[in-house]
């Protein structure tokens, strides 16, 4: 096995809310501040898919909320690490932002759903958000 052919199991979350009449959703910058993203990371050992990306947007967004359905949205990869990153994808409500948080070397801001398909580099990730306006 090369490391092209390694496979990172991640998952995600769209956070989304509702204001003045509208849904937005929030984005993230990557650690290099260069992109934006959803917040995600390795689904973690004892975790479902689901409460692992929840725990990653406390840490990487400083955001807390809830998934309903379970059931993800679809799933994006992106290349990272010498490998494939196969990303899970939740909807998560958001209940709390926090003021502070883990990674807060980070930058979050809303957006409109469109804007956001806009803002993202993995056209699968564009398709999730654009997905995920229509629920």
């Amino acid at each position: 096995m090369t490391n092209s052919d390694w496979i990172f199991n991640q998952s995600g979350v769209i956070p989304f809310r509702r204001r003045k009449n509208t849904w937005e959703t929030l984005l993230i910058t990557s650690r290099n501040r260069k992109r934006w993203v959803i917040p995600k990371g390795i689904v973690e050992p004892g975790y479902e898919p689901d409460t692992s990306a929840q725990k990653e947007a406390l840490e990487e967004a400083g955001i807390e909320g809830v998934i309903k359905p379970r059931k993800s949205i679809g799933k994006y990869e992106y290349q990272k690490w010498g490998g494939t990153c196969q990303v899970e994808v939740f909807m998560m409500k958001v209940k709390k932002e926090h003021d502070t948080w883990e990674e807060s070397f980070r930058e979050r801001r809303w957006f409109s759903f469109s804007k956001a398909a806009k803002m993202v580099d993995e056209p699968d990730l564009r398709d999730l958000l654009r997905k995920a306006e229509s629920r």
